[in-house]
């Protein structure tokens, strides 16, 4: 036997009878590895991998929990906190919105979810959260994620790059006022309902009335800028308040009041209007 060898077992034996045991050094295993440490990845919304919350420490001592990954939480900006709002606005968490901003009244509704559901009311939303919410509701679409408004305006219509023109898409439902082809402000837009569509085509401002009130809808209508029959662009109250859950009786509401105000200072009669899809 080797000297080495032996003197491995002298070691040994005197351990014993000392009643002592050989603690690996660094709180390893005896065979020269350090405890293995999970780092959980950063798991993300839309169908991609997450984890459950939780993961144990392998090692020979006490088992020691990860605290649950979190997915967004306070200040979070983007279009994965405004996927989030439509979806608890699906299942009635949330009303105002989507506005791409995780705020207070985002982490009331999540910390509500979180309550119903027995999970810790944090107000945070950590990997568990998101899978429980994505699991009772769809995938919002478009016009879901952008209920009041907030969406990039769409490429103008060709009719709207000479003059002074109020050019307006239905399909990202925004309003350009461009001149000469150059766009001075932008803002959300809503339309008439299947039942009062607005008209859509090339037409004028014939009329500008700032404080109109509708007699036949008895409504008011604010920096109303008449282009065709009784539809006009103007500022509604109640887009400002419940945003794209409701319609116009053809009109072309808006919701931004200091928006607008200032647009009606601008535009003149005999302006251009184009509404397109």
């Amino acid at each position: 036997m080797r000297a080495s060898g032996y003197a491995g077992i002298v070691a040994a034996a005197l351990a014993v009878l000392c009643g002592c045991t050989v603690q690996p050094p660094d709180g390893g295993d005896g065979r020269g590895h350090s405890p293995v440490r999970v780092e959980l990845p950063r798991g993300t919304p839309g169908g991609r991998s997450a984890p459950d919350g939780t993961a144990p420490v392998p090692g020979p001592s006490a088992v020691e929990t990860v605290p649950p990954h979190i997915v967004y939480t306070r200040g979070d900006t983007g279009t994965g906190v405004r996927e989030l709002q439509a979806r608890l606005r699906q299942v009635a968490w949330l009303y105002d919105g989507p506005t791409g901003t995780y705020d207070d009244l985002t982490a009331q509704a999540v910390a509500g979810f979180q309550g119903r559901r027995g999970l810790p009311r944090t107000g945070e939303t950590d990997a568990v959260t998101w899978r429980r919410l994505v699991g009772m509701t769809h995938r919002p679409g478009k016009w879901e994620l952008y209920l009041m408004g907030g969406q990039p305006a769409a490429a103008p219509d060709a009719r709207c790059l000479t003059g002074r023109v109020l050019c307006i898409s239905k399909s990202s439902r925004t309003l350009r006022w461009m001149i000469d082809g150059r766009t001075v402000s932008t803002m959300s837009v809503r339309f008439g309902t299947q039942y009062t569509p607005t008209r859509e085509g090339v037409f004028h401002v014939y009329w500008k009335s700032r404080d109109h009130y509708s007699t036949l809808y008895h409504s008011p209508m604010p920096y109303a800028m008449f282009f065709s029959g009784g539809q006009a662009v103007h500022y509604s109250y109640d887009f400002a308040a419940r945003g794209y859950a409701g319609g116009s009786h053809g009109c072309v509401n808006v919701r931004d009041e200091a928006a607008i105000a200032d647009l009606f200072a601008q535009v003149r009669s005999g302006d251009k209007v184009v509404v397109s899809w």
